[in-house]
């Protein structure tokens, strides 16, 4: 199988129940709820997705032909001061397009701990460690289990009442981005403090100012 990768880079995990922890980032190119281009965003599933994931042109990014030559620049990219808490990021566009078994053993045999950030629309490998599932609009989810649920804050038509209850370690709500980040910001505050069962992502790269 060949892999489309828009970029792979070292950072900190910004968002979530692992935010603060060092991991490779591994961005697969394409998703299924939109293109990523700005011309399809009205006509999309997901329109307000703020990530750049298509081609691949950044960072480490491009056409790999088989897992164990993604898995050597993943591992590159990997400072060699430590071998040890390896932990990579499987994101995109939706990364279970393309993230297969064969690719998360090879990550395996070399340390790394493998999560996924998906819409959750796709079925999941049987051999991740770490399962994020962030739903999309009016995305029929399949992915109903894992470790988290983090769901982007407010979204039109969707409401965390739907996803309460299903079978997440932890509940996530994350303010949306853009011109009304402040009003989203207290709106999400206001939601956490009323629903103590759902816990406040915020997204601590941009507050950073990293990558």
């Amino acid at each position: 199988m060949t892999y489309s990768v828009k970029e792979i880079f070292y950072t900190l995990q910004g968002e979530g129940a692992n935010t603060g922890r060092v991991a490779v980032f591994c961005r697969f190119t394409g998703c299924n709820l939109w293109s990523g281009r700005e011309k399809h965003r009205r006509s999309a599933i997901c329109q307000f997705c703020d990530t750049d994931f298509v081609g691949t042109d950044g960072i480490n990014g491009g056409k790999y032909k088989s897992a164990a030559e993604l898995v050597t620049v993943i591992e590159a990219t990997w400072p060699s001061i430590s071998l040890d808490n390896r932990f990579v990021v499987c994101t995109g566009g939706e990364p279970l397009l393309q993230l297969d078994d064969e690719l998360i053993e090879h990550l395996h045999r070399v340390g790394f701990e493998v999560a996924v950030e998906t819409n959750g629309t796709i079925p999941v490998p049987s051999n991740l460690d770490w399962l994020c599932v962030s739903p999309k609009g009016d995305a029929t989810l399949c992915i109903t289990s894992g470790d988290e649920l983090k769901l982007v804050f407010p979204q039109e038509g969707v409401s965390p009442e739907q996803f309460r209850d299903l079978d997440f370690k932890h509940l996530y709500l994350q303010p949306m981005d853009g011109l009304d980040y402040k009003e989203n910001l207290r709106a999400t505050l206001s939601y956490c403090q009323s629903h103590p069962e759902w816990k406040l992502s915020l997204q601590t790269h941009k507050i950073l100012n990293i990558q």
